[in-house]
């Protein structure tokens, strides 16, 4: 069983990474996923509209040509966000919104589009999921998006590993910036913050944001505290081994083995183990999920491996109708389906 992560954390050796995203008019198909997507539920006090909790998909197609923007997270197909980025006045390009990545990077392609050779290309170091890797890159003056403006940056170039999109857009440039999902009208906006409160239908969940720029909160998973980074670059939802070893101790089951895939293809083994619910913030619950359990290299680069700790991945992300991600006011607001 595999899973594709494509979140990033790019580490510059000497290099400014930036970040993009974008929309091109035909969209090739994604690749297919040979993995079980959890039924999972989610509810704010409505009970869940689902069918029984431990219930899955034995195969997943990432296959959504037709949302431009937002593709919502179904029981057949695990959701995508992505932005239209212009880079030095050309595109858009599609670009997956990626809030576990530093920076932006793109596939090689669009360095082609752009008519920038990659030959003696400067190199750096990419962080990754599951490992790092050297990677070329080239120099660009403009990335935007929305209210998103980079001058001057050096994009890293990836492998094509998308699913259909030309790269990533990562946190670079967003501090004071507001960013709107809306899965059920296929929108997004990035615009700059004004704090605005949370609309009365959308919950309301503090984060933390540090020097690396992602985005913590603190969860309950059953009576477990843990810390949860959210990834709208990752597929699935990852926990580390801290995580797995304390829920571990309150369910007994066979833990089935699962290969996680990073941008970077590096390969690393992780465990499949229903979890109890989670539940974010004081209103919005997570019920009927398998997590992926793994050691992963990007735990022991954000100094996450002795505590609990999960990425929230598009599985649960793309599971709301709709929120805002306001990193000016540190504030994730959801407005999640009601039973």
């Amino acid at each position: 069983m595999r899973l594709l992560c494509s979140l990033l954390l790019l580490a510059c050796v000497g290099a400014n990474a930036a970040e993009p995203a974008a929309t091109p008019p035909t969209l090739p198909a994604p690749p297919k996923l040979d993995v079980p997507l959890p039924d999972t539920s989610i509810t704010t006090t409505a009970p869940p509209d689902v069918v029984p909790p431990n219930s899955t998909v034995e195969e997943v197609t990432v296959e959504a040509p037709e949302p431009r923007y937002a593709a919502p997270t179904r029981r057949d197909r695990i959701g995508r966000v992505w932005a239209p980025v212009a880079i030095n006045g050309k595109g858009p390009f599609r670009l997956v919104l990626d809030t576990g990545a530093t920076g932006a990077a793109i596939i090689r392609s669009v360095a082609d589009r752009l008519g920038i050779s990659t030959a003696n290309a400067k190199m750096i170091r990419l962080h990754g999921v599951t490992g790092s890797a050297m990677v070329p890159t080239i120099k660009v003056d403009t990335l935007e998006v929305g209210d998103l403006l980079l001058e001057g940056r050096r994009l890293p170039i990836v492998a094509d590993a998308f699913g259909g999109a030309e790269g990533v857009l990562g946190t670079e440039g967003l501090a004071d910036k507001r960013i709107y999902i809306d899965f059920v009208h296929d929108a997004i906006s990035i615009t700059r913050s004004k704090r605005q409160p949370a609309s009365p239908d959308f919950a309301s969940i503090p984060l933390v944001m540090g020097r690396d720029r992602l985005l913590r909160m603190e969860i309950m998973i059953g009576s477990v505290r843990t810390i949860a980074i959210l990834d709208t670059g990752a597929q699935l939802t990852v926990g580390n081994h801290a995580l797995r070893d304390l829920l571990k101790r309150r369910r007994s089951e066979e833990l089935k083995t699962a290969e996680v895939i990073g941008v970077t293809l590096d390969v690393a083994q992780g465990q499949l183990m229903s979890v109890p619910t989670i539940h974010m913030g004081s209103s919005i619950q997570v019920r009927g999920l398998k997590l992926t359990f793994g050691d992963m290299f990007i735990f022991e680069q954000w100094k996450l491996s002795h505590e609990p700790a999960v990425l929230i991945g598009m599985d649960i992300i793309g599971s709301f109708e709709a929120l805002v991600i306001d990193y000016k006011k540190k504030e994730l607001q959801i407005r999640a389906k009601r039973g």
